[in-house]
């Protein structure tokens, strides 16, 4: 059964996030039995081929996040809110919110960053009963401004201003914060001071739970692993190769074989002569 917020309030557990992008990532995903499914706007990368996330639409999210909650009934839904959805005023923001709430039958949305403009509309959101997510750290939506996609948080300042970021997502109303690649000490002083759980990655052990990109973990991109992920599995070269070997056999016609044709009586064949 799917899990409330009070029951991942209360996990003794840490608890398991995973993204999904379509059927097959949902029914997979709920099968596993993890806590969690995020439908990421990372979609614009592994899924879409773009490459940043800034180019996902609120229709690519909704679009997506409707695939994954049919595959995935019974598990706790997050949807990223993509960039630009909650940048335009508190009541665009809200109406976008809705939708998705609406359109996709998501439980929560989640929405990137702690600027006074976001915390109030984490905080309008929570209020009128839309569940957030926080995410402090490494920010892919806007990792440009923040000197790319590295690790954030290793100095001083960013160290402190991620500190903040997350207490005050927390007292605007979010019920669980997202940590992105950020030291995994500095992982671990957030995790203490919050009372709502972090869900970390590349940020360390000592988070309340982990979530990791569906293509990360399962290699369905080959190459180079990256650091905040491990590849539990080669899905992507036994792809490659599956498809190839099909393309082998069609070509020495050893595909389709008798077992895969449909027959039809001699006789009605002989009428088409």
């Amino acid at each position: 059964m799917k899990r409330s917020i009070p029951e991942l309030l209360q996990s003794e557990q840490p608890l398991v996030m995973v993204t999904a992008y379509d059927y097959p990532g949902g029914l997979h995903a709920e099968a596993a039995g993890v806590d969690l499914i995020l439908v990421g706007d990372s979609l614009g990368n592994v899924v879409l081929g773009y490459e940043s996330t800034a180019p996902v639409t609120l229709g690519d999210m909704i679009h997506h996040g409707k695939a994954v909650r049919r595959g995935a009934p019974q598990t706790f839904l997050v949807v990223d809110m993509p960039f630009g959805t909650y940048h335009t005023g508190v009541t665009d923001a809200m109406r976008k919110a809705v939708r998705i709430i609406q359109e996709t039958g998501a439980d929560a949305v989640k929405m990137e960053g702690s600027t006074p403009e976001v915390l109030q509309v984490v905080d309008t959101l929570t209020r009128n009963g839309v569940p957030v997510v926080g995410h402090v750290g490494l920010m892919p939506q806007t990792a440009t401004a923040q000197g790319g996609l590295r690790v954030q948080g290793k100095d001083d300042d960013t160290a402190r201003r991620t500190l903040e970021g997350a207490l005050a997502l927390e007292a605007a109303g979010a019920f669980c914060v997202v940590l992105e690649a950020i030291p995994a000490r500095l992982a671990k002083l957030i995790t203490e001071r919050l009372r709502v759980p972090t869900i970390g990655i590349g940020a360390g052990i000592n988070c309340d739970g982990q979530v990791l990109v569906t293509h990360d973990l399962l290699g369905i991109y080959e190459g180079e692993e990256k650091k905040i992920a491990r590849r539990y599995a080669e899905v992507g070269r036994v792809s490659r190769e599956a498809i190839a070997q099909y393309a082998a056999e069609v070509r020495r016609r050893e595909f389709p074989t008798r077992e895969n044709s449909f027959v039809m009586k001699d006789d009605v064949l002989d009428k088409l002569y």
